[in-house]
């Protein structure tokens, strides 16, 4: 049997090794161990030959036919007709799997070739190493078949990106001057279009919206804004540039096609009236912490969910304002919140375990003689209340004031009030009228277990505690005052009826005040309201420098009289004020004017025994009295009068309101108090007062 091309001497194809598929050895190899084959000379041509590999146990095609395989001829030199002749004769060529194949006897002796192998036309060049076929596909791919294909596959991307470029260089040419594709200006699509056009959609859709309110939320409060009054527009080519130019990249230019790029609005604004409708939200947006808290609605405990403040940031409002005051869903802006201590568990907790059960029954006070008082479900309110504490709870608190204050009117008649000292003149001396100390009920020490009752079962009663209350001043304190002769004493006349109402009725307030030794005493304060309901009268007082009427009117005459008693008595002016203009039966520069709520008399008792304050008063005249213990003698020294001004006119219509006066002229004068100890006539003190009365006008009545 002759030897083929790549063939074992017997004309079988080799057993595939165990690594099938890979690239064959040679026969001739290192690993080879059947009989020896031909060998070629040093200087023959080298020859590599492509087939894929045949299955293990098959025969070659080649073998088989006797037809000559697909050689792929590189011969070192020489052409290819040459390399095809020379490939005729080369022998012991077999095709041998990648790895040593599994020793194979052979079956008979190799046979030399039929022809001797011819020369080639040039000496081809030696190899150092025999070259190794491809194996697998690789093989069928690196022959004429294989280029082919691959020549296809290159002309067919060349033309996919060929045509790629024409299409890319049309839709650059005819986009350059339009919006790039996918743009949208506050929702509204403007993409490829024209500057022109597009200017023209965005005037039409979003130009009407300056006029429309916009809903502007502002942390958890919604509100609304017209743009156009708050001095917001739109700059249309300025909008339009933010859309940009045609973008060069492919990628980008094709992604357009299936995206959206929002460039929004560039505004135009008036800073000024932007700020003023910023302000204007502040009243919708603006609002303090309300802390969580329970409240009483009469006998209803309800809870108040605890809720964040905030503040409404105007520079950033104003900013967001103009940058989306075009989108269809509104602008939010920036607030600042200031945050609530107490949790909404909190005011559950407190609702369900504190107030609930303080209103589900009346707490009963029972008192002396069978009495009792009652603090009714609906008034358990006045009386709980909760405060935050520091760990985002609420802290009941029990006010036991405002509880006495419901309860002690109903058991007022079961105590005994104390009474203090006081003094009687009945005898024409000052004499002591014992104190009478009293009983009363503690409420502090009644209602210590306030907290207890009001979440305990019904009924809640608890007993009143009495304790022995003495008296504010007593028998013995009274004594010690030296109280026992008239200091100061002063009286004035010359009123109306209606003065006189007035000035009987004050004189009456304070007859029998005491001023103990350091206390400052004031007409207003001990007087208290001297209006219509406690009795007083309208009649004359000076109402912006000229005479008029007033319900009230002539106390002044009384604080005059008080003023000049206390003066030579050497108590100590607290503040006086004269009046504007001079009244002829006052004293000049030693008198005084009072007016309720803003013009008050007040002298201060330095002297380190008491002051009580007699008032005697009739038809015609009032006189007050200070007695205590003299130990300073007052002298008076009236200055002369100087500098004098001439009244003015003024015409009123007649009516009410209208008070004729001929008027009088004005002065300046003074008056000096001299104070020297009564016991040895030295010289204590000398003070001067200088005083300006102005004109009384001349009031005329048509």
């Amino acid at each position: 049997m002759t030897g083929g091309i790549g063939r074992h001497s017997g004309g079988e194809t080799p057993p595939r090794s165990p690594d099938d598929g890979h690239e064959p050895r040679h026969a001739d190899g290192p690993n080879n161990e059947g009989p020896a084959q031909s060998q070629l000379p040093a200087d023959a041509p080298t020859v590599r030959i492509h087939r894929p590999a045949p299955a293990a146990g098959t025969a070659s095609p080649a073998a088989d036919s006797g037809a000559t395989p697909d050689v792929d001829t590189q011969a070192t030199g020489a052409p290819a007709a040459e390399a095809a002749t020379v490939a005729q004769p080369v022998a012991g060529l077999t095709s041998a799997p990648a790895g040593p194949p599994p020793p194979q006897p052979p079956t008979e002796p190799p046979q030399p070739p039929a022809e001797p192998p011819q020369p080639p036309a040039e000496p081809p060049q030696p190899q150092a190493e025999p070259p190794q076929p491809p194996a697998g596909p690789e093989a069928s791919q690196s022959g004429p078949a294989g280029r082919s294909r691959r020549f296809k596959v290159g002309v067919g991307v060349a033309a996919v990106l060929a045509a790629g470029a024409v299409v890319y260089a049309v839709d650059y040419a005819m986009s350059a001057d339009r919006v790039p594709r996918g743009v949208t200006v506050a929702g509204v699509d403007v993409g490829g279009k024209t500057r022109s056009e597009a200017e023209t959609v965005l005037r039409a859709q979003i130009g009407p919206r300056a006029q429309q309110p916009v809903q502007v939320q502002a942390g958890d409060v919604q509100a609304q804004l017209v743009p156009e009054a708050a001095g917001l527009g739109v700059d249309w080519p300025a909008t339009l540039d933010r859309a940009g130019n045609q973008p060069r990249s492919p990628l980008t230019r094709f992604t357009s096609l299936f995206s959206h790029r929002e460039v929004g609005v560039s505004a135009t604004r008036d800073d000024a009236k932007l700020a003023a409708a910023v302000n204007e939200l502040r009243a919708q947006t603006d609002r303090g912490p309300l802390e969580g808290a329970v409240v009483f609605e009469g006998a209803n405990p309800v809870g108040v969910p605890p809720r964040d403040g905030q503040t409404l940031d105007g520079p950033g409002a104003e900013a967001a304002l103009a940058d989306g005051w075009a989108d269809r869903d509104g602008v939010r802006v920036p607030v600042q919140v200031t945050r609530v201590s107490v949790t909404q568990d909190a005011v559950d907790s407190a609702l369900r375990d504190v107030a609930a059960p303080a209103v589900a029954a009346d707490l009963v006070v029972t008192g002396r003689d069978g009495k009792s008082a009652v603090l009714g479900r609906d008034q358990v309110g006045a009386v709980l209340t909760f405060a935050p504490d520091d760990r985002g709870g609420l802290t009941p608190r029990y006010n036991v004031d405002a509880a006495a204050g419901l309860l002690g009117p109903q058991l007022a008649s079961t105590e005994v009030q104390p009474k203090d000292a006081s003094f009687s003149l009945a005898g024409g001396t000052p004499t002591v009228v014992p104190a009478v100390a009293g009983e009363a009920i503690d409420w502090h020490k009644t209602l210590d277990p306030l907290p207890t009752l009001l979440t305990g079962q019904a009924p809640r009663t608890t007993a009143a505690i009495y304790q022995p209350k003495p008296p504010a001043l007593t028998t013995e304190a009274a004594q010690k005052l030296g109280i026992r002769e008239v200091i100061g004493e002063f009286t004035s006349g010359g009123f109306e009826y209606a003065s006189g109402v007035n000035i009987r009725l004050a004189a009456k307030e304070i007859d029998g005040a005491l001023v103990k030794p350091g206390d400052t005493f004031s007409l207003n304060g001990y007087t208290g309201p001297r209006g219509s309901a406690q009795g007083y009268v309208e009649s004359g007082i000076i109402n912006n420098g000229r005479p008029d009427k007033a319900v009230g009117g002539g106390i002044s005459q009384l604080a005059t009289t008080l003023y000049n008693a206390a003066y030579f008595a050497g108590m100590e002016d607290a503040g006086h004020t004269e009046h504007s203009y001079y009244i002829s039966r006052y004293p000049a520069a030693r008198e005084a004017t009072v007016f309720e709520g803003a013009i008050d008399l007040q002298f201060k008792n330095a002297s380190p025994t008491g002051v009580l304050i007699e008032t005697i008063g009739t038809g015609s005249d009032v006189t007050v009295r200070l007695w205590g213990t003299r130990t300073v003698d007052v002298q008076s020294i009236t200055g002369d009068r100087s500098k004098y001004t001439s009244p003015n006119t003024v015409t009123l219509p007649k009516g009410p309101g209208c008070v004729a006066s001929g008027g009088a002229q004005g002065f300046t004068t003074s008056d000096t108090r001299v104070i020297t100890d009564h016991a040895s006539g030295k010289e204590i003190s000398r003070h001067t007062r200088t005083v300006k009365y102005d004109p009384v006008p001349i009031v005329k009545c048509e």
